[in-house]
C-alpha cells in the first residue's frame, strides 16, 4: 500500500486507539461572545444561525449520544470521540461546562473529548477542568483562527485577534493538551499571500493539528448579503485545490490534518455549488499530490520554528 502523503487523522486515531474511531457532533446548547453582545452581535458574517457545522439538535447531550450510538453510525467503530462542536463551547460557567461535558460520557466506547471554541475563551480555570478529563480520556481543543490577517479577522466580525490566539496556544501547551487550528481558504479580499502568511504564522505554534474549510456561502448570513450584492465572489475548485497543496506542503509534517474540505448543508449552501460534491476535493487533491510527488511538509522550513 502506498504512504499516505499527509497525515489522515482516521489513521491517526486508529494508530492511537488501536481500532477505527470516529466523532460523534454533539450540540451542547452554547451561544458565542460575538453573538450575544459581549464582544459583538450577528456572529461571523459566514455563520448561520445553528453554528458550525450548521447540524443544531435542540435535544439531550446524552440523547444525542446515546441516537448515535444506536444508529447506523454506532456500528461503524467501536471507540468515539465526544465533540462539541456548535458554537463556542467554553463559553460558560465551569460548573456548567462540567455538567455539559459528564452528559456526553454514556457508554465506555467514548474515548475522548473535543472542544471547538473562540481563543479569547480560553483560561486556566477552564483548562483546569479539562485536565480532569485528560487524566481519563484523550483530551483536544479546536480554535477558530480563521486566517492571521487582523484586518480580515475584522472584516469577518471575528471580534478576537491573532495574538489571542498565540496566548490561548501557549496556556493549551502549559496543561499539555492538543490544539487543532481551524483556518479557512478564501474570505473575502484574502489573497494567496495572505493564506502563506497564515500558514507561516502557524508553523511558529506548537499545535498538533488542523482543520482547513473553503469559505463556502450559505442562506441567512451577512457572507450572503455581500454575495448577492456582488461584493464577494467565492473561490473556485481550482483555487482551493491550489491552495490546499499550498498547505499540505507547507505545513509541519508532524501536524494531523483533521480535514481538508468543509461540508455545507446542502439545503443551506447558496455557493459556490461544488462545495456540494466533497469528492471533487478529496479525488482532486490526492490526483495532485500523487501526480506531482508531493506530501506533507516537503516545504516545510525549520526557520519556521
Amino acid at each position: 500500500m502506498e504512504k499516505e502523503r499527509y497525515n489522515h487523522l482516521n489513521t491517526y486515531l486508529k494508530n492511537k486507539f488501536g481500532g477505527r474511531t470516529l466523532k460523534i457532533c454533539i450540540d451542547g446548547g452554547f451561544t458565542c461572545p460575538n453573538r450575544d453582545g459581549k464582544k459583538g452581535y450577528g456572529g461571523c458574517i459566514f455563520c448561520g444561525e445553528r453554528g458550525s457545522g450548521e447540524h443544531l439538535k435542540k435535544i439531550d447531550i446524552s440523547a444525542q449520544v446515546k441516537n448515535h450510538l444506536e444508529s447506523y453510525r454506532g456500528k461503524r467503530a467501536n471507540k468515539f470521540i465526544a465533540y462539541f462542536q456548535n458554537f463556542t463551547n467554553t463559553y460558560d460557567s465551569i460548573e456548567n461546562l462540567k455538567k455539559k461535558y459528564d452528559l456526553a460520557f454514556v457508554s465506555n466506547k467514548i474515548v475522548g473529548l473535543q472542544i471547538a471554541t473562540r481563543p479569547d475563551c480560553i483560561n486556566e480555570d477552564i483548562l483546569i477542568l479539562l485536565s480532569e478529563y485528560a487524566k481519563k480520556y484523550y483530551v483536544c481543543v479546536e480554535l477558530g483562527l480563521q486566517t492571521s490577517n487582523d484586518n480580515t479577522g475584522n472584516l469577518i466580525n471575528r471580534c478576537y485577534t491573532s495574538q489571542d490566539f498565540t496566548k490561548a496556544v501557549s496556556l493549551l501547551n502549559k496543561y499539555n493538551i492538543d490544539v487543532i487550528a481551524h483556518i479557512m481558504v478564501g474570505l473575502p479580499n484574502e489573497t494567496f499571500e495572505d493564506l502563506k502568511n497564515t500558514i507561516s504564522f502557524l508553523n511558529k505554534h506548537n499545535i498538533q493539528g488542523i482543520k482547513i474549510h473553503s469559505t463556502y456561502i450559505i442562506s441567512n448570513t451577512k457572507l450572503e448579503g455581500l454575495y448577492l450584492n456582488n461584493n464577494y465572489k467565492p473561490i473556485s475548485l481550482e483555487y482551493y485545490l491550489n491552495s490546499l497543496t499550498y498547505i499540505i506542503t507547507h505545513i509541519n509534517p508532524n501536524i494531523i490534518i483533521h480535514r481538508i474540505s468543509g461540508d455545507a448543508p446542502k439545503d443551506l449552501l447558496i455557493a459556490p455549488k461544488w462545495n456540494a460534491h466533497k469528492k471533487l476535493v478529496l479525488n482532486g487533491i490526492e490526483k495532485i499530490l500523487k501526480e506531482n510527488n508531493l506530501y506533507q511538509g516537503m516545504y516545510f522550513n525549520d526557520d519556521y520554528c
